[in-house]
């Protein structure tokens, strides 16, 4: 193989202590004052994994400029600051020689894949099946610019694949292992070298979802800083309780017990322009919540939430609070929101009973209703125990659906018996069906009391 440029990736994690939002500004610096002098750099790009894990991309004319860099960099003091960031430990670097010239100025999202091949691979077959992946699915799939493919010194393989956006790489991944090209390349794999990284580059990253979980926690430690991520001129709040704008926000916080509010964000999404959360409150008392925030331009406009006082553990143990927390399934977002959407609308709101099951997994429904059990079994004994009590539960109207992954959540209005209710349901999916549901059923105030016109939804 002829090669036309050297990939140099870095991988990382940022210490614990250090702000994503810092960390993405000091990268940058260290783009513009130092990598991008360097003799024979063509490009620099950094990414951050779903999970946290950082990821640089750097293309060079040749190995002798990529080594000449890395040493000028780890004795430069000007630099210093940004290596004290950085996870030492988990820091790996490695070079490829690559097949073609980088040409995706466009992309917002890279797929790096390195692996070793089985032992006995015929190599220039193998070589013939990777660049018919291109031509045969890759290429032809919604926003792909540009794939390169490539070897290091050890016989190590590389694949890099840039995409106009994550949502485009996303919606390509479960398609990719039906492929026939797409099987035969991964049948010459050891299987167990593989290492996959999704980076979503700093520079188009929003980190709202970051700048959520340091308002909330901006409860904690009395930092100022996240207030700037609310927009001074334009806060809407749907809080009823609390006045609109960002003086209802200040009053609030002044009326705060001497002790202040405490926030422990458990679960953290982001759809969009929506970011929502999972939150065990001290706030006026132990509170479970749910919050919805809408941002433009990297500043929060709008605000939702649903609050319901700290219940004892469910008959099955479960409280609001725990279970799963890892998002996974990001291709299968859509998927899951238009399940549970069919979920509502068909059993809940339509009655149809019999198709439950269709959107609920039987023999894996965990419950975080404080009142229900676990299974399909426990749901129906529920719901049997109020509709012997005089006591319905009905939706009414579903205003919004969120997900990231195989987290769902819905902000939908009804009647508990006769009050007017909202209910903020979390759902996890595994492989289409709802597995763990947590919720915060609250009534909805009576207009006089409301200190905003703004409504609940």
């Amino acid at each position: 193989m002829a090669v036309k440029t050297i990939m140099e990736v870095t991988t990382f994690n940022i210490n614990a202590d250090v702000d994503p939002i810092a960390f993405k500004m000091r990268d940058a610096q260290i783009e513009s004052d130092f990598t991008s002098k360097q003799p024979g750099f063509i490009k620099r790009q950094s990414g951050v994994t779903d999970k946290g894990e950082y990821g640089v991309v750097v293309f060079w004319e040749s190995m002798a400029d990529a080594e000449a860099s890395m040493s000028k960099f780890m004795g430069d003091a000007s630099v210093a600051d940004y290596a004290k960031m950085i996870d030492g430990p988990s820091m790996k670097m490695a070079r490829y020689g690559m097949d073609k010239a980088f040409d995706a100025n466009a992309s917002e999202f890279v797929e790096v894949m390195t692996f070793d091949l089985k032992e006995g691979t015929d190599l220039a077959n193998f070589n013939v099946v990777n660049q018919a992946v291109e031509t045969d699915f890759t290429g032809k799939r919604k926003g792909f610019l540009q794939r390169l493919t490539g070897v290091n010194e050890e016989g190590r393989q590389a694949v890099a694949v840039y995409w106009t956006n994550k949502a485009d790489s996303n919606a390509s991944l479960s398609a990719f292992m039906g492929n026939p090209t797409a099987q035969k390349f991964m049948a010459d794999m050891d299987q167990s070298s593989m290492s996959m990284g999704r980076y979503e580059f700093l520079a188009a990253k929003s980190y709202n979802k970051e700048k959520t979980v340091a308002l909330l926690n901006s409860f904690n430690t009395g930092d100022q800083t996240p207030i700037s991520y609310i927009n001074p001129k334009k806060y809407i709040q749907h809080n009823l309780s609390v006045g609109d704008g960002l003086e209802g926000f200040g009053a609030v916080m002044q009326h705060a017990p001497p002790q202040g509010f405490k926030a422990n964000v458990v679960r953290a999404f982001e759809d969009g322009d929506y970011v929502f959360t999972h939150t065990e409150y001290d706030f006026f008392g132990p509170k479970a919540g749910f919050d919805v925030f809408r941002f433009e331009d990297g500043l929060i406009v709008e605000h939702w939430d649903n609050l319901l006082e700290v219940q004892p553990a469910n008959p099955s143990g479960h409280t609001q609070f725990d279970g799963a927390t890892e998002v996974t399934d990001f291709d299968k977002t859509e998927a899951n929101k238009q399940v549970v959407k069919d979920l509502l609308e068909n059993v809940f709101m339509k009655g149809e009973m019999d198709k439950i099951a269709t959107y609920i997994n039987p023999t894996k429904y965990i419950q975080h209703n404080p009142n229900v059990p676990d299974g399909l079994d426990g749901l129906g004994s529920a719901m049997k125990m109020m509709a012997e009590s005089g006591m319905s539960m009905t939706y009414e109207k579903i205003h919004k659906v969120l997900g990231e992954g195989n987290f769902v959540l819905t902000m939908s209005e009804g009647k508990l018996g006769a009050a007017p209710t909202a209910y903020y349901d979390l759902f996890r999916l595994e492989n289409g069906q709802i597995v763990e549901h947590w919720d915060v059923i609250a009534p909805i105030p009576p207009k006089s009391e409301w200190k905003n016109d703004n409504g609940k939804f």
